[in-house]
């Protein structure tokens, strides 16, 4: 499912929601160099810009320890002199860091989609000094999430999708009778329905929950893969937390949605 637009409007221009989308496009074509797909494993930069930037559990979980990837091999080697021998960043610069890093061109178009769509409203009902805290907040506990669950773990996480994780439980929390746009995909034919966001974004964290359970029952090793935990944490943040940043009378406001015409 690929979510087009909803129908909750906004009474102004989203200017926090769009500088992330740009900070995050800028970051992966112009700061990671990345291309058209993930990048190459053989490009010196993209792998010293992934070990440098990205958030490894080990490294937030052993304070003044680094970890350097062997990615040929999948080996990572980790101690207390590394830091010093490569310069490396502290884990509480990488946190921030890797949260507008992205591992491919879908990567980083799935997570700013969801974040243009659902973000815009969010901000809305907050504003944007809270709503860039908020997302910035929700990325963290997207990492805490993923960190309690693998404290040893030492691959690079790297993506947005924790913090819009966030913002997607914030707006299921505050908009549960929106409708969103949606074109689905039938094996090589596809159609455009108007779904409750309550379904697409119930489904997505189920989605999670399940992928994560998946994940711990038969485990991918050291090869990576996809952070189901930091979307969980980000998605629990979201839903615990929106009480605290939105204006409950923007949020009444905005909750009457558009009705389009057929």
């Amino acid at each position: 499912m690929f979510p087009l637009k909803d129908n909750i409007p906004t009474d102004r221009f989203a200017v926090v929601t769009v500088a992330i989308i740009v900070a995050n496009v800028i970051a992966y074509f112009f700061w990671q160099k990345g291309g058209l797909s993930i990048g190459d494993p053989s490009d010196p930069h993209y792998l010293d810009n992934l070990v440098r930037y990205s958030t490894v559990p080990y490294e937030v979980t052993h304070p003044g320890q680094q970890c350097i990837v062997d990615f040929s091999s999948g080996v990572a080697e980790c101690g207390s002199r590394i830091g010093d021998r490569y310069d490396l960043p502290p884990s509480y610069v990488t946190v921030f860091t890797s949260m507008f890093m992205h591992g491919g061109l879908l990567h980083l178009g799935g997570n700013m989609l969801f974040l243009w769509i659902f973000g815009n409203n969010v901000e809305d009902s907050m504003g944007p000094v809270k709503f860039l805290a908020f997302y910035l907040l929700g990325g963290l506990a997207a990492t805490a999430a993923q960190v309690a669950i693998s404290p040893n773990a030492a691959i690079p996480n790297i993506g947005a999708s924790g913090a819009v994780a966030g913002v997607l439980g914030a707006y299921l929390l505050l908009f549960p009778r929106a409708r969103v746009v949606t074109v689905i995909f039938i094996v090589f034919f596809f159609t455009i329905l108007e779904l409750p966001a309550l379904l697409i974004l119930g489904f997505w964290f189920v989605q999670q929950v399940l992928f994560g359970y998946f994940d711990l029952t038969t485990p991918t090793g050291g090869s990576g893969g996809v952070a189901y935990f930091a979307h969980i944490g980000g998605f629990a943040f979201g839903l615990l937390a929106i009480k605290l940043f939105a204006d409950d009378r923007k949020r009444r406001r905005q909750s009457e949605p558009v009705v389009w015409g057929r």
